[in-house]
């Protein structure tokens, strides 16, 4: 019996549209380039914010309880004329970044630990259910206790405000690296004396979205916490700081002052947040891929 040839299947061809005939993209105009920048929406977002301020202070009508945002600014441009708010605000920063620095270090090391052995792990997990639901201003009266009326109060509850949240992100990050690539970095010979390199080289970027993620939540734990550490540190040592420039203008009643200084603490923690963690992103995570 003779095998069935299979149909053949009759050839055609289409004709593709010229290239010509496609309409170019077309630019897009001032406003969507002006809305493409987060800088000028997050801007119109603040002016917004301040004009609605203004209304509301007017509409209120008592400067004592709740002065306007022009009352505000004045206040503020006045201080930082005169030197005032600014040589507050840097012994505030220069604390901070002392006890922030001691929090990463320890932080770093508890991770190290966690990652390296079982103990470590549990050792973390453990300290971390005890401390981390712990405000760290219910401690500033047991470090004036230990450590009396100095710095090392204040930098004792900053290391604790900043410890826990960064070393649970950064351990969650590190076990969040998958095993792919880890197989992936053993495969190049990452092994070893080489597991330096494996962690360097693949552990560190893949982790590093987590990581930086700690590293903001304990900036902003810490900033807090020291502008209410100074509230009741600086009524107690009357400290030259920026916390005791907001408890002192309360005393006095210039209330508009104390919204001054209210503002200040948000510009330093927008300009670290925009300036320092957002360029840490792009020219790492963003630029590696590992985050969009």
């Amino acid at each position: 019996m003779s095998a069935i040839a299979p149909p053949i299947r009759a050839e055609f061809e289409r004709a593709l549209e010229p290239l010509a005939d496609i309409a170019p993209e077309r630019p897009l105009a001032a406003t969507g380039r002006l809305a493409r920048q987060p800088v000028l929406r997050k801007g119109l977002i603040v002016v917004v914010l301040a004009v609605l301020w203004e209304c509301a202070a007017r509409l209120a009508g008592n400067d004592l309880l709740f002065p306007t945002f022009t009352q505000t600014a004045r206040a503020w441009m006045a201080d930082v004329a005169s030197g005032e708010l600014p040589a507050k605000a840097w012994i505030s920063l220069t604390l901070l970044l002392q006890g922030y620095a001691i929090g990463i270090v320890v932080a770093f090391f508890f991770t190290a630990l966690a990652i390296s052995a079982r103990i470590g792990r549990d050792l973390l997990s453990t300290l971390t259910l005890m401390f981390n639901p712990l405000p760290a201003i219910a401690l500033l009266p047991l470090a004036l206790l230990w450590f009396g009326l100095g710095k090392a109060s204040l930098i004792f509850v900053l290391v604790h405000s900043v410890l826990w949240p960064l070393s649970l992100n950064t351990f969650a990050g590190f076990q969040g690296v998958p095993e792919t690539l880890r197989m992936a970095g053993r495969n190049y010979g990452l092994r070893g004396l080489r597991g330096l390199r494996l962690t360097l080289s693949i552990l560190v970027p893949s982790a590093l979205p987590a990581n930086l993620s700690g590293l903001r939540i304990g900036w902003a734990f810490a900033w807090r916490t020291l502008i209410a550490a100074e509230l009741f540190f600086g009524a107690s040592s009357g400290q030259g700081d920026l916390g005791w420039y907001i408890f002192q203008n309360r005393n006095e009643l210039y209330t508009d002052r104390v919204f001054a200084g209210l503002a200040t603490v948000i510009l330093i923690g927008m300009l670290v947040e925009n300036l320092v963690f957002d360029t840490i992103e792009r020219v790492t995570v963003r630029r590696w891929g590992v985050q969009r």
